[in-house]
């Protein structure tokens, strides 16, 4: 959520800098992402001052330049040729001097001392669209004459630069979805530190009926799905273009201008986190809105112009004929302000946070108002919130507030009765925070100390805060304020003696790769498990079927849980790549879910559920980039294929008489190998070469190179023999190279697999160093160049032991694979 530091500074006085307002709401639990700086004209109008023209005469060399004399209060005039037909002595004109940076679009150019036609020139005259602030070029901007010369143009235009912070709003913190929301957390953060923050709301007590006559009128049908209903009717507004001050606080946060009243209720939602709807009350037919459902089925068109079908669960607010509005979520094509609306009825409800919740999801939206009442709102708030944005109609848009408030609040929530005693305090917290310490904070907090004993205190929470119904719920608070970073380590240790289990040695082993995986170049990411069904529609060895999917997701990007890490690390990848950072190697450990509804059984819940902890490795760019020792060289999937070999090597599963590989292809690779454990046949994991289209569907360009292994299979796989070491030998290494002649389609490893059964003994090691495939070989035929090392950890080999070995290899190649000696 983006908040505007100058709007913040509207409702508390502070000297922060917009950073250490970032760190200060970081520290109490409203986590900052960033701070960026918002310019109204870009440039700020940095370097522009007011001049005054002192003469002005024709170019010596020129038809229609002019050479003038300026003053721009800076001591000596500037000589400026200027090129504006109304350039004349005496004017007030908006001046660039030397160093001054004007932009045009993203493009950018510095104002220089130079000649021109032979007359040199220190500065420039400015039109509108030269320094932002309109967009005519018809002549240089006049100023009046009272404005003063030397004048910085961004004090005379009011041009103030503003920050927006970037707040990531918890979900059990929907009090904090406002500007005054935050800036009531940062008071007591600045009250706790000592330093004076007197907190000021808009005060809404002038609001007043000014015509008493019969208005809109309020019914309320399905009281479940809305506790609290407020309107008021304001009757002959003028629609326009919102003043400059409303507009700026709206782009600010990045919102786009619509009209005055829409502004009206999106700046009052950003204020105080409470939505609101403009009606055309001449649109309401009957004169009344009605809150209720529609029969299921019923077709009603929202503002985007797309006809929905809704559900008996879906709360609409209707006319006496049909529907205007999705309750909460979204309005209805005619039944908003237009230009032409003299008449308009505001609504500041309360609904019920499920029903929204399930509504909003059905329907794949996801709005301002939705996102806030599906957390749950104070029903309180609606008066206040729409007092708030009548007084703000009537000042924007002139009118006449016209019959009473119409308020239909059946079941008032009162606020919630706390206890929390000083001893579960300090047992939660581990310090000994002081009595009075503690009730600054809550008083801060606006938790009202309604009795006070010995032991502990009775509390009133606000309403507002409906994530604190417990008193642990209060101590968080506490300890939020008081600072996470005051809470001392202790020097004392609490241990309890224990026998290592299985969990304890796949972490050990887990941390043991993943420093492995780092010092390899690898970063490791961390992404949701939660993902896009859409994903898996069109896949069969992920498919949709065995999705788990979630009831109540929180959007539609988020609406099961992910079968495979495969599409996380994409999203990682796409999020890079479009900033430029092409060149990656990730790895994750994390969970992946399935559901088989073969394996469902009536009485066990979890039955068909599959849980697998996994590990992903992607790879994707250039392995070598911008060397000056080396030429750039992309990645290949046999980087990949050694990352995956050094991690069962590191585990002590490698090795052909451990893992067989399968070359395979499918939905998700375009080519890949499957590793299988040789005596159980149980598959390790795969690796390979993401197909297009699974990139396509993450938007990514690059190739990508994608391993993903189940952790599970093979911990289970390890060898449960005692690791073993063994001197240094001796002997020599004997080497001898074979080029061999084989099929096309045979892997290397199969070579590798017959070496080793053949001599088990002495051969230490195969290395590939050369394949060919071209001229001079017979059709489909390609020839590999192998190195064999041998080695007697007891002997020096003599050449004859050598030969013997080498034969017996080679026979049992040619035997089995066919492989012809070149």
């Amino acid at each position: 959520m983006n908040i505007s530091y100058n709007w913040l500074k509207t409702y508390i006085d502070f000297d922060l800098l917009p950073t250490e307002v970032a760190e200060a709401l970081t520290s109490i639990g409203l986590e900052t992402g960033g701070v960026e700086k918002v310019e109204r004209v870009k440039g700020g109008l940095e370097g522009l001052v007011v001049g005054k023209v002192l003469t002005c005469v024709a170019h010596p060399d020129s038809d229609h330049l002019h050479v003038a004399s300026v003053d721009v209060g800076g001591g000596e005039a500037l000589q400026i040729v200027c090129g504006a037909p109304n350039v004349n002595a005496g004017q007030k004109v908006v001046v660039a001097v030397n160093g001054t940076k004007l932009y045009k679009g993203e493009a950018c150019f510095t104002i220089k001392k130079s000649r021109i036609r032979g007359v040199e020139s220190n500065g420039m005259i400015c039109a509108e669209d030269e320094i932002g602030i309109g967009s005519s070029h018809e002549g240089i901007i006049v100023l009046p004459d009272e404005v003063e010369t030397g004048t910085p143009a961004k004090a005379y235009y009011n041009v103030a630069s503003d920050y927006v912070l970037e707040v990531d709003i918890t979900p059990n913190r929907v009090d904090a979805t406002s500007h005054f929301g935050v800036a009531r957390d940062l008071a007591a953060y600045l009250r706790q530190r000592g330093k004076p923050a007197r907190l000021t709301r808009p005060s809404v007590e002038h609001f007043a009926v000014d015509d008493p006559s019969p208005a809109i009128r309020v019914r309320v049908e399905n009281t479940e799905a809305c506790p609290r209903y407020s309107g008021v009717t304001i009757r002959g507004v003028t629609v326009g273009e919102s003043p400059e001050w409303l507009q700026r606080a709206l782009r600010a946060i990045g919102l786009r201008p619509i009209n005055n009243v829409v502004d009206i209720t999106n700046y009052v939602l950003h204020e105080v986190g409470q939505p609101l709807h403009a009606f055309d009350a001449d649109k309401i037919k009957g004169g009344k809105v009605i809150v209720k459902t529609l029969p299921g089925g019923s077709k009603f068109v929202t503002l985007d112009e797309t006809e929905r079908t809704l559900t008996d669960r879906d709360l609409m607010i209707c006319h006496a004929e049909e529907g205007m509005c999705i309750g909460g979520v979204f309005g209805g094509l005619d039944s908003g302000v237009t230009e032409q609306t003299t008449n308009v009825f505001l609504e500041s409800a309360n609904f019920n946070p499920t029903w929204i919740r399930k509504t909003a999801r059905r329907f794949g939206l996801n709005t301002d108002a939705s996102f806030r009442f599906e957390r749950g709102l104070d029903p309180n708030q609606t008066l206040y919130a729409l007092k708030r944005a009548a007084l703000l109609v009537k000042e924007v848009c002139g009118g006449r507030i016209t019959g009473e408030i119409e308020d239909v609040y059946p079941s008032p929530v009162e606020p919630c009765r706390v206890d929390v005693t000083y001893r579960k305090i300090y047992a939660l917290t581990g310090k000994a925070i002081p009595v009075d310490t503690i009730k600054n904070i809550l008083d801060a907090l606006e938790i009202r100390i309604e009795a006070e004993t010995e032991e502990g205190l009775t509390l009133r929470i606000p309403v507002y805060r409906i994530d604190v119904k417990r008193d642990v719920d209060v101590i968080e608070d506490i300890l939020r304020i008081y600072g996470y970073n005051n809470i001392e380590v202790s020097d004392d240790l609490h241990a309890s003696l224990t026998y290592r289990t299985p969990t304890d040695r796949s972490y050990r082993l887990q941390h043991l790769v993943s420093e492995q995986l780092c010092g390899a170049g690898f970063c490791e990411i961390l992404n949701n498990s939660q993902t896009r069904s859409s994903y898996y529609e069109t896949l069969t060895t992920f498919p949709s079927r065995r999705c788990v999917r979630l009831e109540n997701a929180l959007s539609a990007d988020l609406d099961c849980m992910r079968q495979t890490l495969l599409f996380g690390g994409l999203e990682s990848i796409g999020y890079n790549e479009r900033r430029q950072n092409a060149n990656l190697r990730f790895f994750e450990f994390g969970n992946c879910y399935a559901y088989d509804a073969t394996q469902a059984k009536d009485g066990d819940p979890l039955a068909g559920f599959v849980e697998d902890y996994r590990l992903g490795l992607w790879i994707c760019g250039n392995r070598v980039e911008n060397n000056w020792a080396h030429p750039d060289e992309k990645s290949s999937v046999y980087e990949l294929k050694a990352a995956v070999g050094h991690i069962l090597t590191r585990l002590g599963i490698a090795g052909a008489a451990s893992v067989e590989a399968t070359p395979r292809e499918s939905d998700v690779y375009s080519a890949s190998v499957t590793l299988r454990e040789s005596l159980t046949k149980e598959i390790l994991g795969t690796y390979g070469i993401v197909n297009r289209l699974r990139l396509k569907d993450t938007d990514v360009s690059a190739d990508v190179y994608f391993a993903e292994l189940s952790w599970t299979a093979l911990i289970k796989a390890l060898p449960q023999r005692p690791t073993t070491f063994s001197e240094i030998p001796r002997f020599p290494t004997v080497r001898r190279d074979l080029a061999l002649l084989v099929d096309r389609s045979l892997p290397f490893a199969e070579i590798e697999r017959v070496a080793r059964e053949s001599e088990r003994k002495l051969l230490r090691r195969i290395v590939l160093f050369d394949v060919y495939e071209g001229r001079n070989l017979p059709e489909g035929k390609k020839s590999y160049a192998v190195s064999f090392y041998l080695q007697d950890p007891e002997r020096t080999l003599n050449e004859r032991q050598i030969e013997q070995i080498m034969q017996k290899i080679q026979a049992a190649l040619e035997r089995k694979l066919h492989a012809v000696q070149r």
